[in-house]
């Protein structure tokens, strides 16, 4: 059976902003969540309220999130009937009876739908026995969620063209008229009279408005994935350098989402009152503990002190709260830092690893001077880990940028109730409770933050590898975003240095050089973060390899980025546990004299290492270039490495040879293709306890196992119109698993 990839062409860029136009932007929640869309459309109707307002505290699922598909199948009577009664063919019609799937049944076949909506033979064989029922009856089940899914998707896409055609006509309309009147409504001006010919500078105003409405729907056909990004009308740009100026219709802001400013800023003072006691405030409120050192929320206290709404329990948990606080010293200054929080796209560049979409879908006040103190706007993020197993979390919330003292700042972010009510709450499955950081100006290009993460959450089900680390609020906790801000500071610091000893700096000559390949190393991580995870950009499919490791695949057409080779494109990932602490696995992939054991590609070839740059304290954060000669030929590889005290990766890519040494020498970089593969690797999440007490530290706690993510990337054929088969397919499983198998080899892993 052929594999169903997608053929979503790459974006040209990293994430873009998908929402500039606040009115539709809030719709695209259901299209965004693709599978969990209609998963969520057929729960509307049998969703259980009584449970909403109970918790549970960072703690792990109790159990598979229920399915509540009713939906009935049918099937044919004579699917199962023998050839006995061929007296009777003719004589009258065979009766269909119609069978209703057990709430057990559709739980299973609903899990396994998120993993793989085309399941061969052999699944679906093994499904039909472990559920008791026919394989056609599992077959037509799996049809016609594919199938309603489809529809749900055409109908969200056709209201939301519909409406934007009528909000473009009645604006032009509107335009028209009022360049007709003897003067404009908003600032007075005389324009001329009716049947006069419309001056110069009023044909300039019309034609920007409709290139921007124009802009607008081309970006819209891009999200929901019918034309590829790059068809985005060049004149998105003019709406881009006149956002400020269309912004001033957002001063009459009377509540398009059914609230005003004033219930906004009331919710944003709220959140930040406690978002200071949350970041300032110690026990009984915090508790640290023994074990881990880690700060953990009472919530009895939380609960006394921020008294939550409708709170009371008796029914079994279907949310989950995280809650967690981290405090560091970061190389930046308040400014640079206030602006990378408030500037979407320079937020999705500092945490590419955690963030896979982001916009600003609404600017309810644009703040006073260059740190915007005052801001408020309106926001959409997928917050995602670096694998396909995992799935994204969708949070619409209010930010703002405050200053609370000559040296301190806020940056608060809080989900407001009656918005989301705008949306549909059956689609919002993560919400914001008053999260944020704490930002002090330490001088010297210092400030400490105190960051404050509180999410709830609706339970659903995570595959096993990451059940810990998700359930025990690590993975998308303050401690993963902390030490991503710390290590993303560093990395700026390093690249706008001009003092980098020789030692930490070899191999490229001068300091244009060394800037052109920090740049295309950083363009490189971003790409690989962008691929791998669950986000959208990617239809993943589940497959099993001969070894037993399953590898998700998924495609993708390259049309005309420059950035990336031109083709069809198949990334294959696969995630697995392995015994080994995480900084023994990142020392082993980084190193170059260990690259031959694992990389098949080198083909037990020699390595050399020709250039190493350091972006970072951590001798692990670097960037390298390396050659692999072999009997046939020698390659050459541009590798980043980059290691916190949470999560690290390695990512590599080949690269033309030529392209390499005119960048080390200083020559612009954004025309390099490359197309990079690599690894991520996370803790485990069980934080391990000592088993004796001793003086000894090196005695009172180990190291425990990593969750090690490989993704491989290829381009199967260099003709964008080309299909993928599986042909295409089983090379590259094969050459991860035995990329695995080489590995645990040499770590000494046994297998299972």
């Amino acid at each position: 059976m052929g594999v169903d990839m997608s053929n979503k062409p790459p974006n040209s860029q990293f994430p873009k902003d998908f929402f500039s136009s606040p009115a539709l932007s809030l719709s695209l929640a259901g299209i965004f969540r693709g599978a969990e869309a209609a998963e969520g459309a057929a729960a509307k109707s049998a969703e259980v309220e009584e449970g909403e307002d109970t918790v549970e505290i960072s703690s792990e699922n109790s159990g598979p999130a229920r399915s509540r598909s009713e939906d009935d199948f049918m099937i044919n009577a004579d699917d199962d009937d023998d050839d006995d009664g061929g007296d009777e063919k003719g004589k009258k019609k065979k009766r269909k009876k119609y069978h209703r799937h057990t709430a057990d049944q559709i739980r299973e076949m609903e899990a396994l739908f998120k993993e793989s909506p085309h399941p061969d033979e052999k699944q679906r064989q093994q499904l039909s026995k472990q559920l008791g029922l026919h394989p056609r009856q599992v077959k037509f089940w799996f049809q016609n969620r594919r199938t309603q899914i489809k529809a749900i998707q055409e109908r969200h896409e056709n209201s939301l063209l519909k409406t934007e055609l009528e909000k473009m006509k009645e604006e032009n309309k509107s335009l028209r008229e009022n360049t007709q009147k003897t003067s404009c409504p908003n600032c007075g001006f005389a324009t001329t009279s009716r049947g006069t010919t419309v001056t110069p500078d009023d044909q300039q105003q019309l034609k920007l408005e409709n290139a921007r409405l124009k802009a607008e729907v081309e970006k819209l056909r891009a999200v929901v994935g019918r034309y590829p990004s790059s068809s985005v009308s060049p004149t998105a740009s003019c709406s881009a350098t006149n956002d400020q100026v269309n912004r001033s219709s957002l001063d009459l802001y009377n509540g398009g989402f059914g609230i005003d400013k004033s219930k906004i800023m009331e919710v944003v003072d709220k959140a930040l009152e406690e978002l200071k006691k949350m970041a300032t405030s110690g026990e009984p409120l915090w508790v640290k503990s023994v074990e881990t050192g880690r700060e953990i929320l009472n919530y009895d206290e939380y609960i006394k002190e921020f008294p939550v709404k409708n709170s009371s329990g008796g029914a079994k948990p279907k949310r989950s709260i995280e809650a967690s606080r981290e405090s560091r010293v970061v190389f930046v200054d308040v400014p640079r830092l206030l602006q990378s929080f408030m500037d979407v796209n320079q937020w999705k560049e500092i945490f590419p690893c955690l963030i896979s979409k982001a916009a600003v879908v609404d600017v309810i006040y644009n703040g006073e001077g260059l740190n915007k103190d005052g801001a408020v706007q309106l926001m959409y993020a997928e917050l995602q880990m670096l694998t396909p197993m995992v799935s994204t979390r969708e949070v619409y919330f209010v930010r703002c940028c405050k200053q609370l003292s000559p040296e301190q700042w806020a940056i608060v972010d809080v989900s407001v109730d009656n918005l989301e009510d705008n949306i549909d709450a059956s689609l919002i499955k993560c919400r914001k409770r008053p999260s944020g950081c704490i930002i002090e100006d330490k001088s010297n290009g210092h400030c400490k933050v105190t960051w404050v993460e509180h999410v709830e959450c609706q339970k659903s089900i995570v595959h096993s590898l990451y059940r810990t680390i998700v359930n025990s609020g690590l993975a998308f906790g303050a401690k993963h975003w902390m030490a991503t801000l710390q290590l993303q500071c560093e990395r700026l610091v390093f690249f706008m240095a001009t003092n980098v000893p020789t030692k930490d700096s070899s191999g490229v000559a001068t300091l244009a050089g060394r800037k052109s390949i920090l740049k295309l190393a950083q363009r490189m991580t971003w790409s690989f973060c962008r691929a791998v995870g669950a986000s959208n950009f990617n239809s993943w499919t589940k497959i099993t390899t001969k070894t037993g490791e399953d590898v998700r695949v998924a495609s993708r057409k390259n049309l005309n980025d420059p950035g990336e080779p031109i083709g069809v494109i198949l990334c294959a990932v696969s995630s697995v546990w392995l015994p080994v602490s995480p900084s023994v696995v990142f020392d082993f992939l980084r190193d170059d004299t260990h690259r031959q054991e694992w990389d098949v590609m080198a083909n037990g070839g020699h390595v050399q290492l020709i250039a190493n740059l350091a972006k970072g304290q951590d001798r692990g954060n670097s960037v390298s270039i390396q050659t692999m000669k072999s009997k046939d030929n020698m390659n050459w590889v541009l590798q980043d490495s980059s290691i916190n005290t949470f999560e690290s990766m390695v990512v590599y890519a080949p690269v033309d040879i030529s392209s390499i040494q005119s960048v080390m020498t200083g020559c612009d970089s954004s025309n390099v293709a490359v197309l990079p593969s690599g690894f991520s690797i996370l803790p485990d999440g069980t934080e391990s306890r000592p088993l004796v007490l001793t003086s000894v530290q090196e005695e009172k706690s180990s190291e425990g196992g990593c969750l090690l993510t490989i993704a491989l990337q290829v381009v199967t054929n260099s003709s964008p119109a080309a299909k993928l088969t599986v042909e295409s397919v089983e090379p590259v499983s094969s050459i991860i698993s035995c990329i695995l198998a080489n590995i645990k080899t040499s770590l000494q892993c046994e297998d299972g």
